[in-house]
């Protein structure tokens, strides 16, 4: 195995891969980054059982060949060389030679044999979608994935293809985020969990692009193919709740208030809030939202928004976080958020449209 490539060339895949490798392993060679050298240049794979990423960089190859290196040791070596350099790189045996400039490394490898061998299963389905469609989604929902929740369903994102739309959901059981845009999606209704590490790191990597990526769907994966790095995540096997059932229909009572004016009256509030709980007491009146804050101090912020409702006096309590999250997901100027009464979940949308949903359950002061 022996090719040259540039510094920055090789730079930018392995930065996108080594976030996929995890820092504590069971086994030895997940640390590591398989490379292949081939006529077609240089293939980086990096994964950890559950999430695998593949990247491609163009490379002058004189010898083909395969090997293991360790994943974060490459990818410091690289950062600390000068701008512009190009790396030769030669296996000798069991060791990777990096020469660059006046720099030389030598890295022990593992045989690539050991490497996990990547599911080549044949994709059940795939469809065309937009990157920064994708990426859309993911951004304005994946905030209210659950984490560690025995509830292992909860621990992803739900991925529902139907015809000529795409919708995400995430669920934490205390807040519910939904999120759909117009996409050339065919033939039968599909639905999956991306589980939440697949999810970030797709994110991550997505850009908001209006190139098509493909998304191929297996019996117990979903890979995602953009140029030049391919995304494979197992799925969650599990069934997602029956979201639509918790979702408030949009009710006669609700109040539309400045997005960006309401987020700040909020995260001034939030300073003198419990900290373990989060609580902030909303008080609609005449014209205006009042937000209460206190805490175990004895300490109490109150701040006031104008806001255009019809719901009379009504008192309600949320966790403050969980605000923030879905008015930041939200777009426009202006927000709905429809309620019904103290005990009953709200539902948080655009003035004006409902491409995006937020509910958040209400909290018990």
């Amino acid at each position: 195995m022996k090719f040259s490539i540039a510094r920055e060339a090789l730079l930018a895949p392995i930065v996108q891969v080594v976030n996929v490798v995890e820092r504590r392993q069971t086994l030895p060679v997940l640390a590591n980054f398989l490379l292949e050298a081939d006529d077609a240049g240089l293939r980086i794979t990096g994964t950890d059982m559950e999430v695998e990423m593949v990247a491609r960089a163009p490379a002058d190859v004189a010898q083909a060949g395969t090997v293991t290196v360790p994943a974060r040791k490459l990818v410091d070596i690289c950062r600390a060389l000068p701008e512009g350099v190009t790396l030769n790189v030669q296996r000798n045996e069991d060791k990777l030679a990096l020469h660059a400039g006046r720099s030389r490394f030598t890295l022990a490898t593992l045989p690539a044999s050991e490497f996990p061998a990547s599911d080549q299963v044949e994709a059940s389905s795939s469809h065309q979608v937009e990157e920064g469609q994708l990426h859309w989604l993911l951004d304005k929902t994946s905030f209210a994935m659950s984490h560690q929740d025995v509830r292992h369903y909860l621990n992803g994102l739900l991925l529902e293809f139907r015809e000529g739309q795409l919708r995400a959901v995430a669920t934490d059981g205390h807040r519910l985020a939904l999120a759909e845009v117009e996409a050339a999606i065919g033939g039968e209704p599909q639905s999956v969990i991306v589980p939440r590490k697949g999810v970030l790191e797709l994110n991550r990597v997505l850009a908001d692009s209006a190139e098509p990526v493909r998304v191929a769907l297996g019996q117990a994966y979903l890979r995602v193919d953009r140029e030049r790095l391919v995304l494979t995540t197992k799925l969650i096997d599990g069934r997602f709740p029956d979201y639509e059932a918790v979702i408030p229909l949009p009710g006669e009572q609700s109040l539309v208030v400045d997005r960006h004016a309401f987020i700040h009256a909020l995260q001034r509030a939030a300073i003198l809030s419990n900290e373990k709980y989060r609580g902030v007491r909303l008080e609609m009146d005449s014209g205006l939202v009042k937000i209460v804050a206190h805490n175990p101090q004895q300490e109490e912020a109150t701040e006031e928004v104008e806001a255009e409702h019809d719901m009379g006096k009504l008192t309600i309590g949320f966790n403050v976080n969980y605000l923030l999250d879905a008015l930041g997901a939200i777009e426009g100027e202006k927000v709905r958020i429809a309620l019904k009464d103290a005990n009953s979940s709200c539902l948080i949308t655009e003035e004006d449209g409902d491409s995006i949903r937020q509910v958040v359950m209400p909290l018990k002061l």
